[in-house]
């Protein structure tokens, strides 16, 4: 029988889910238009956050991979559907489809990590934009050509884009339609790590780990407070740290790190005795 908590993807379409114990691996599959973000997919991701924020789990969201072999470039996603989009009016606008998957995917409970493999442009850039973390690779390009179609980024760009690379460079992605390429994006800070294609996946679930090693209410209270507003500022952080004092983790990982040390203590101590009487018994 299954778990009332189980996320049921026997529907989707576009995404390609498989869940591990600590975390959620999510693939953009609509290879046909780029990953081309569409109603459907936002529903599925819907669904995806839906299941997240009751089991809390570390996301990493992906596209298409590449294929040297068979000559398939990597995609994440070349942004929203434009097909879709030029049907949209003022309503659609207003009711904030893509913005408003965006941020529920941003205040997860658990880190996002977007790796990233040739296009993410536009709606795909604003997705990546809302991760925690982005890893991507050589062949990425980033950017935001929404002026160009007689429109605006208007799912988080012009707020977050700022916030992750300074006023001057948005400015020129978004106001100019830079496309930055892996390298660029590293330089600017867009992204943490550059690596091969066939290592992104690997990369990804590497930084799962280093996440997955952490006590699991310690990573979510601290994303939680690192996102509060500037003036929730002192006050958040003291009562954050008020709530892990009494968590069990805190004690147990503590008493360990202490016997871990004494543990090393005793061992150099003991080592430093057995060096010192075997210089005592050459000497004599």
């Amino acid at each position: 029988m299954a778990s009332l908590d189980a996320l049921d993807t026997a529907s989707f379409t576009t995404l390609v889910v498989e869940e591990c114990e600590d975390r959620l691996v999510v693939r953009l599959r609509r290879p046909e238009v780029r990953n081309a973000i569409d109603q459907v997919m936002v529903d599925e991701l819907h669904s995806v956050c839906a299941h997240l924020e009751r089991t809390p789990k570390v996301l990493v969201l992906t596209g298409t991979p590449s294929d040297a072999d068979a000559g398939v470039k990597g995609v994440f996603a070349s942004g929203a559907d434009i097909a879709q989009l030029r049907q949209r009016r003022r309503d659609d606008a207003l009711a904030g489809i893509n913005s408003t998957i965006f941020d529920r995917l941003s205040r997860l409970p658990m880190p996002v990590i977007a790796a990233l493999d040739g296009y993410a442009l536009g709606g795909g850039a604003e997705l990546a934009y809302a991760a925690d973390f982005r890893i991507g690779t050589a062949a990425l390009r980033m950017g935001n050509p929404e002026t160009n179609l007689g429109i605006m980024a208007a799912a988080g760009a012009t707020w977050r884009l700022k916030e992750l690379v300074g006023e001057p460079l948005a400015k020129q992605i978004l106001l100019a339609g830079r496309v930055l390429t892996g390298a660029e994006c590293l330089a600017a800070g867009l992204i943490s790590e550059l690596v091969e294609p066939e290592q992104l996946l690997d990369a990804a679930h590497s930084l799962a780990d280093r996440i997955g090693a952490q006590d699991p209410l310690a990573v979510r209270i601290t994303k939680s407070v690192f996102h509060a507003p500037r003036e929730a500022h002192p006050v958040i952080d003291t009562l954050a740290q008020g709530m892990l004092f009494e968590s069990e983790a805190k004690f147990d990982r503590m008493q360990a790190f202490l016997d871990r040390k004494a543990s090393t203590t005793s061992e150099t101590s003991t080592t430093s005795k057995t060096s010192t009487d075997n210089t005592s018994r050459e000497q004599s």
